[in-house]
């Protein structure tokens, strides 16, 4: 039973990390709450749906609905952040939070108020390892995110690109000084950042066989719980943070049974870590 709700908790945490990703890319560097991100998410799911319609493929699904959402990063941040940047940082996070709104009754109005399925089968199978019995959809899950991941971390990690976007995240105007063309650093991470919120959107779609209007209401707030608990800025800390509130909220549900309803589990987890971790796991002072 441990092992099986380890392996349960492992899978939703690796969506709660690839949601959380593009929210903390943003906020490295400029500082800002991504709140539309995931209005982001829920469209990946949407878009996914639609291409699978039309297409009965899930991977062309998949990859259809990033590039989507990744056009929709690039749009959002050149008309609606960057002309709000010389402003109080309140200013762009009321404007973030009205485009998450609009955006949800969009798809209310759009595509009706009710929940689509997504019966996608990506045809993995599934694994049965003595008690523990890891699914076709948690396969998914666990292969897309290892993938997904592993490619942000050779960017960031093995590549100029990587090497400026660490700078701007260190120091914007410093890296602008440079020589760093700041504004396509931050372009580059709307575009990745929002890609992987449309690749979640899809695997929750998938997951739990569901699309529908507000489903990226709770990973709204979910995901500042992530990134605070990962330390504000770090994408390894946020990896590390979906992780850590996935098992959490699985074990504790599962094994303990605790009274307290499972969205409510982030931020009590938050707030005992950074008792003793202040800036989060991986945060700097």
């Amino acid at each position: 039973m441990i092992w099986q709700q380890f392996a349960n908790g492992l899978a939703i945490g690796s969506v709660y990390a690839l949601i959380a990703l593009g929210l903390t890319m943003v906020y490295g560097v400029l500082r800002i709450l991504h709140i539309a991100h995931a209005g982001v998410y829920a469209l990946g799911g949407y878009l996914g749906l639609l291409a699978f319609r039309l297409v009965p493929n899930f991977w062309l699904a998949l990859f259809l609905a990033m590039v989507g959402c990744a056009v929709a990063g690039i749009l959002i941040q050149r008309y609606l952040y960057m002309p709000l940047l010389a402003l109080s940082r309140i200013v762009p996070l009321i404007a973030s939070i009205g485009l998450f709104i609009a955006m949800e009754e969009t798809f209310r109005l759009v595509a009706g108020p009710y929940i689509l399925a997504f019966p996608a089968d990506p045809g993995l199978g599934s694994i049965q390892w003595r008690l523990v019995r890891i699914t076709n959809n948690q396969l998914l899950v666990f292969l897309v995110t290892f993938a997904l991941l592993a490619i942000l971390w050779f960017i960031i990690s093995r590549t100029k690109l990587g090497l400026a976007m660490q700078a701007t995240a260190q120091d914007l105007e410093t890296a602008s000084v440079m020589g760093i063309n700041t504004e396509r650093i931050i372009a580059i991470n709307f575009i990745i950042g929002s890609a992987l919120a449309g690749a979640a959107g899809v695997l929750v779609g998938v997951y739990f066989n569901s699309v529908y209007p507000t489903m990226g209401s709770i990973p709204a707030y979910k995901a500042l719980a992530i990134i605070v608990l990962g330390g504000l800025g770090s994408i390894t800390g946020t990896v590390l943070g979906g992780l850590l509130i996935g098992l959490g909220e699985t074990l504790l549900l599962g094994l303990i049974n605790v009274p307290f309803p499972r969205d409510a589990l982030a931020f009590i987890i938050m707030i005992l870590i950074l008792m003793f971790r202040p800036y989060g796991i991986l945060g700097k002072e």
